[in-house]
């Protein structure tokens, strides 16, 4: 990612927040498999009322203004590290599905969720031996099925 890019990612994240009358201040760093965009300041707990709603519509409309632009990897906008916690409390919950699916032979099921967490069950799920897991639906929120396989091969 250029500089430049993440200026204007910057920039456009204080230019959204300054406009719905929070104070806050943003950085941008590089992850593994993306740019994590960090919001913190009191003001930021705004974003994170009904269950971060505000937070889901921000990381929405800046995945929709930079996608074309920022082409490694995905764009996380986080607050006050909300999704830091919840990433690691989905992950721990997908893992422990993952383990009833194998031992149980049932397919369990966690949902619905939004792309970006099914993101985060899928890959947790991958890393797992002998399980699969799987997105239904056909709306924006979706539920993941994950199952005991022989061969693991998650979608």
């Amino acid at each position: 990612m250029t500089a430049d890019l993440e200026t204007r990612m910057v920039a456009f994240v204080e230019t959204l927040t300054a406009a719905m009358g929070l104070s806050v201040t943003v950085q941008c760093t590089p992850i593994e498999d993306g740019t994590r965009i960090t919001i913190d300041g009191e003001s930021g707990e705004m974003l994170l009322r009904r269950k971060a709603v505000g937070l889901d519509a921000l990381q929405h409309i800046v995945n929709a203004a930079f996608r074309g632009e920022h082409t490694q990897g995905h764009i996380v906008v986080d607050c006050l590290d909300y999704r830091r916690g919840k990433d690691d409390e989905l992950k721990q919950t997908a893992l422990l599905l993952a383990e009833r699916a194998r031992t149980t032979g049932e397919t369990q099921e966690i949902g619905p969720l939004n792309p970006y967490a099914r993101r985060i069950v899928h890959l947790a799920v991958a890393a797992e031996p002998q399980v699969s897991s799987e997105s239904i639906g056909d709306a924006f929120l979706k539920t993941v099925l994950i199952s005991a396989s022989d061969v693991a091969s998650n979608n």
